[in-house]
């Protein structure tokens, strides 16, 4: 007997088949109609639904039956209201079409799916007015929480902006080590792989290195720590830090990439090496470097970040740092699902690890 007194009684009768609700009366089928289908109360089929309650194998075969046969989809509004989630995340992250965001938008979506949750994205393109919403937490409860990568906010702005929404950032600190944030974060140590792919090109025999991608006035974006790993390793060489070759970017795109070489290529004879701030600024700059009769790696090494598919078939293979994606996606979705289900202790700053992939770009002269 189940908790509302239905028969689960091994010899119950099976439901019999019925045509979809929706067929028959151009209306959804609602829980009433599988109860009335399947010969029970609407509570047991809740109860079958939402994996509450006791009910009977035999019941339950029975329940199932008719919903399939119907077509009955539970109302995520309703199941919203009983159990104050809704079971859908947020990742907003600044473009969609960047390789290093497509790939964490993907994995994202799987290892939520594996965790029971489905992923909206949202992009922001980097508008402060756009991420504020996100920061917010949309002003509306249409999700359980946010996997949020600003671009134009600092990590303290959406501190600040934050309302009740569970929420991970990911992206890089402001440099406070004596300050801290009130919110989850997941990032790689931008600092050690930069300093890591700037030894890497030094071991080669490289001593006039130029970095790609400095991000002027904007200290809590990824291009910074990564120009401050630069910088740091090459002081630890003793060798001299040249500002003119500390390039600047518009922003982290092939086509920044080649305008950046372009407009130094009158003294590009100055260096033999070249650390770029992502893959797309590497594969811009070699286009530019080819077209102009500069060999790579011969005559200039290039080294980008992220990984990216354009990057391994690149002629010759681009030289990159390799977050770990997947590593990302796991540790954002962890400390985001602990928030939503309230198993989540106190903010932690968790590092993903990374690894160095040494290709044809690099290759020793």
């Amino acid at each position: 007997m189940d908790e509302d007194g239905t028969a689960s009684a091994p010899s119950a009768p099976s439901a019999p088949s019925a045509p979809r609700h929706g067929a028959a009366t151009g209306k959804p089928p609602g829980v009433k109609d599988v109860a009335a289908a399947a010969g029970v109360s609407w509570k047991t089929v809740s109860n079958v639904v939402n994996g509450t309650g006791r009910v009977g194998a035999a019941t339950r075969e029975r329940v199932e039956k008719v919903i399939a046969d119907l077509g009955y989809r539970p109302s995520l509004a309703g199941r919203q209201l009983r159990q104050g989630r809704t079971g859908i995340l947020a990742l907003a992250v600044p473009q969609i079409d960047s390789p290093y965001f497509s790939a964490l938008a993907h994995e994202t979506i799987e290892v939520a799916a594996a965790r029971g949750y489905r992923v909206l994205i949202d992009e922001t393109r980097g508008d402060a007015d756009a991420e504020r919403l996100v920061a917010r937490g949309f002003d509306v409860r249409l999700i359980d929480g946010i996997v949020f990568s600003p671009l134009d906010l600092s990590l303290g702005d959406v501190d600040e902006l934050r309302g009740s929404t569970p929420m991970v950032l990911l992206g890089e600190r402001p440099w406070n080590p004596g300050g801290s944030l009130a919110t989850d974060h997941v990032s790689i140590d931008n600092v050690a792989a930069a300093r890591e792919a700037t030894r890497h090109l030094l071991d080669t025999g490289r001593r006039r290195l130029a970095f790609l991608g400095a991000e002027p006035g904007v200290p809590a974006r990824s291009g910074a720590p990564r120009q401050r790993g630069f910088v740091e390793e090459l002081r630890a060489a003793g060798l001299e830090v040249r500002d003119p070759w500390l390039l600047p970017v518009a922003d982290y795109s092939r086509r920044s990439g080649a305008r950046a070489v372009e407009e130094v290529l009158a003294r590009v004879g100055e260096i033999d090496g070249l650390v770029c701030g992502n893959d797309l600024l590497a594969l811009g700059a070699m286009h530019v470097l080819r077209t102009n009769g500069v060999r790579v790696p011969e005559d200039v090494g290039v080294a980008g970040w992220d990984n990216t598919e354009d990057g391994r078939y690149a002629n010759p293979g681009l030289t990159t740092i390799a977050p770990d994606v997947r590593g990302v996606a796991e540790a954002a979705l962890d400390r985001l699902v602990a928030q939503v289900e309230q198993a989540g202790g106190a903010p932690e700053d968790v590092v993903v690890p990374h690894r160095l992939l040494v290709r044809e770009s690099t290759r020793r002269p």
